[in-house]
C-alpha cells in the first residue's frame, strides 16, 4: 500500500501535502490494493443489486461507504439498512432528522427501487473516483491525522455549510461531524470538554468563536476558499502552538527533576538532559 510522504508538520507540512496532492493522489490510486478494491466494487455494482446481498457483502459495503467518507461505518448494519429503507420513502422524514450531508449524499446515491439498487456507467465511474479520494485521506490520517483533518474540511465544509439550509441546522450539522467539529474547535481554540454543555449552548459558542475568531458572521461564509485556508491555516498554527508548549512543559518538567538534588547546578542539568536528546 502506498503511503503518503508528509515530511513537515503545520503549515509547512499542509503547504508541501497541497502543493504534492495531485501526484500522491495519483500514486495511491495506483497501489494494488485499491485497484482491487475499485474494480471489485466496479463489478459488483455493475449489475443491479438487492440491498440485503449490499449489505451482506462486507467487502463492498466498506469501499462503498468510504467513497462517502463514511469509512469504518461497515460495523453499523442496521443503521445503514435503516437509511436505505428510508430514503426510499419519499414521505420519510428521516435523513432530514439526522441532519448528516455525508449519510445523505450516500443515500441518495444508492437510492434503492424496490429494494433493488441500480447505478449507471457514470455513477459507478463517480463512486469509485470517491473511492479512491477518500481512502488517500484516509492514508494521509495514519501519517498525520491533522492533515487528513484539513483535507476531510477543505472537501467537505461546502458540503455542510452550503447547503441553504438554516444558520442553525448548519451549526448541528458541524458539530454533529467530528472531524469538521475537530478542526473548527482547533482553530478557535475552543475547549473540546464544550461537548458537555447542551447542543443549544455549543451552537451559540460555536457561533460567536467563529465571529470573533475569523468575522465570520453567516456560516455559509465559512464555505469561501479564503475563509477555508484561513481556518485550515490556523488550525495547524494552533496545533504547533499546543505541541510547542507541550513540548516545552516537558523539558520544564525534566529539568527539574534533574536538578532537584542532583548537585549539577541549573546549567549542569540543561547540558545534560540537551545530551539525552
Amino acid at each position: 500500500m502506498f503511503q503518503p510522504v508528509i515530511p513537515l508538520t503545520g503549515n509547512s507540512g499542509w503547504k508541501f501535502l497541497e502543493a504534492t496532492y495531485d501526484r500522491q493522489l495519483e500514486s495511491h490510486s495506483n497501489s494494488a490494493q485499491v485497484r482491487l478494491d475499485r474494480d471489485y466494487l466496479v463489478e459488483k455494482f455493475s449489475r443491479p443489486i438487492t440491498v440485503e446481498n449490499f449489505l451482506d457483502d462486507r467487502r463492498l459495503l466498506r469501499v462503498a461507504l468510504t467513497a462517502f467518507d463514511l469509512g469504518g461505518e461497515e460495523w453499523k448494519r442496521g443503521f445503514v439498512d435503516k437509511v436505505l429503507t428510508e430514503v426510499a420513502d419519499p414521505e420519510s422524514t428521516f435523513l432530514a432528522r439526522l441532519n448528516n450531508a455525508k449519510y445523505t449524499a450516500f443515500a441518495k446515491a444508492l437510492k434503492p427501487i424496490s429494494g433493488t439498487i441500480y447505478f449507471s456507467p457514470e455513477e459507478i465511474a463517480g463512486i469509485a473516483d470517491n473511492f479512491e479520494t477518500a481512502s488517500f485521506k484516509a492514508a494521509v490520517g495514519d501519517v498525520d491525522d491533522s492533515m487528513r483533518l484539513s483535507l476531510n474540511y477543505k472537501s467537505g465544509i461546502g458540503k455542510i455549510a452550503g447547503s441553504g439550509s438554516s444558520e442553525e441546522a448548519i451549526l448541528y450539522r458541524i458539530l454533529g461531524d467530528v472531524p469538521t467539529r475537530t478542526l473548527l474547535e482547533g482553530a478557535t481554540n475552543l475547549p473540546s470538554d464544550i461537548g458537555k454543555l447542551p447542543i443549544e449552548r455549543q451552537a451559540v459558542i460555536l457561533k460567536e468563536s467563529l465571529q470573533r475568531t475569523f468575522g465570520i458572521r453567516e456560516m455559509s461564509e465559512l464555505t469561501s476558499p479564503e475563509n477555508i485556508n484561513r481556518v485550515i491555516q490556523r488550525f495547524h498554527a494552533m496545533e504547533s502552538i499546543a505541541q510547542g508548549m507541550a513540548n516545552y512543559s516537558s523539558a520544564s518538567a525534566a529539568l527539574t527533576l534533574l536538578g532537584g538534588g542532583s548537585g549539577l547546578g541549573s546549567q549542569g542539568s540543561a547540558n545534560l538532559f540537551l545530551s539525552l536528546l
